[in-house]
């Protein structure tokens, strides 16, 4: 038990009662307890295999990778609609949580062996997906097809998230047409310090003053 995690189940003022009959459960397994995110995070090997979340509707209790989890109950759900690893199971009352310890339990003891084995979520890539104003510049550019696909799935789906808020056409391809020397350059749609001055809020490819 971790005495970081007794002060925030401490001063929680929603679902505390949740949080101490899901925290029993968690340690009944060869798991470490840590405080991450501001959140109780139980671990394994060093990697994060389940985290609580106290929210005002709910408190969930998220497996990092439970889309590899039979889920043979139905109950995981997605926490965004964008979401591939993570899986979520909600909860709105000890009642609820006693009724399914046994499920719960089961869940758990798959996530660990699930790390254990090194099992991995191979990330998708949705081409079709993507606004056809950049699908047009895959085709005018292999080059540029190739260096958006060779960035990290998180950082494609930043850019893809901002280029599609755009509802004209026209704005797409503008907002496209500034982040291409970015792309080019490998770097997340936040990573790039090259052009920090109002004259260049953006990056154009030089990166004179990348390290």
């Amino acid at each position: 038990m971790n005495e970081k995690i007794d002060t925030y189940i401490y001063k929680l003022k929603n679902w505390q009662a949740e949080m101490k009959v899901l925290r029993a459960i968690l340690l009944e397994f060869p798991i470490n307890e840590e405080l991450k995110w501001g959140q109780p995070c139980y671990v394994y090997e060093q990697k994060n295999i389940i985290i609580i979340g106290s929210f005002k509707e709910y408190i969930g209790l998220s497996f990092f990778k439970g889309a590899l989890l039979k889920d043979t109950k139905g109950l995981l759900v997605k926490p965004g609609e964008n979401t591939q690893a993570v899986r979520l199971l909600k909860f709105r009352s000890v009642e609820e949580i006693n009724k399914l310890k046994t499920t719960i339990k089961s869940y758990i003891k798959e996530a660990i062996e699930i790390e254990k084995q090194g099992l991995k979520i191979e990330p998708t890539k949705s081409e079709q997906l993507l606004p056809d104003e950049l699908l047009a510049q895959f085709k005018k550019s292999a080059s540029f097809k190739k260096a958006f696909y060779a960035l990290t799935p998180g950082r494609q789906r930043a850019y893809n998230m901002f280029f599609t808020a755009a509802k004209q056409a026209a704005t797409r391809e503008t907002r496209i047409e500034k982040y291409k020397g970015q792309i080019m350059c490998g770097k997340g749609i936040n990573d790039c310090t090259c052009g920090l001055s109002k004259k260049m809020p953006y990056c154009d490819g030089s990166h004179k003053q990348l390290k």
